[in-house]
């Protein structure tokens, strides 16, 4: 289930399922974007930026009612389907790793207008671990000492745990871990 956050101004209201969203590098994402107002609307205005630390946002793509303007450097890789403000990423890179930040504007009587922040993390899958052991030819039983060295090729967030017959090891007399 989400929890939805909500930015309200006036009498417009704008919804995300989180603040921080993760994704999969290649992968598509989709940001769920909801609004809704209780005024007539002449203009429905939906406004995509982003942002990286210590940058200044750059603009994805908008809308006016049903035309997309895209930035056209990133036209292939944002869609946006107005009315809906939801925006899809396709791929999802490790670049894309920053805040999102939709603005919603209606023009009616007045302006009205809320905007939402949304942190994506681009996680990317652990390929298969391989382990090496040093010395290559084994220890004799009792004589010596071996190392068995595991690493991954790629991937975020990684933790590695040790195991004997299914078992978690722990440091002690016989094993250190480093």
């Amino acid at each position: 289930f989400f929890h939805f956050y909500a930015g309200v101004c006036s009498a417009l209201k704008l919804t995300v399922p989180s603040h921080t969203i993760h994704g999969i590098e290649g992968q598509p994402l989709h940001l769920t974007v909801d609004y809704n107002f209780n005024a007539t609307a002449s203009e429905i205005q939906i406004i995509w930026l982003f942002e990286r630390p210590q940058s200044n946002p750059k603009y994805l793509l908008g809308s006016v009612n049903q035309t997309v303007v895209p930035d056209l450097e990133y036209q292939h890789k944002f869609t946006l389907v107005p009315p809906n403000a939801s925006l899809m990423i396709n791929p999802l890179r490790i670049s894309d790793e920053g805040n999102f930040i939709v603005k919603v504007n209606v023009r009616g009587n007045g302006t009205i207008a809320a905007s939402q922040k949304i942190r994506v993390a681009v996680d990317v899958p652990v390929t298969k671990p391989t382990v090496h052991t040093e010395p290559s030819s084994g220890v004799v039983e009792y004589v010596g000492n071996i190392t068995l060295k595991c690493t991954v090729g790629k991937g975020t967030r990684v933790t590695y745990q040790w195991m004997k017959n299914g078992k978690h090891l722990h440091a002690g007399p016989n094993y250190t871990f480093s």
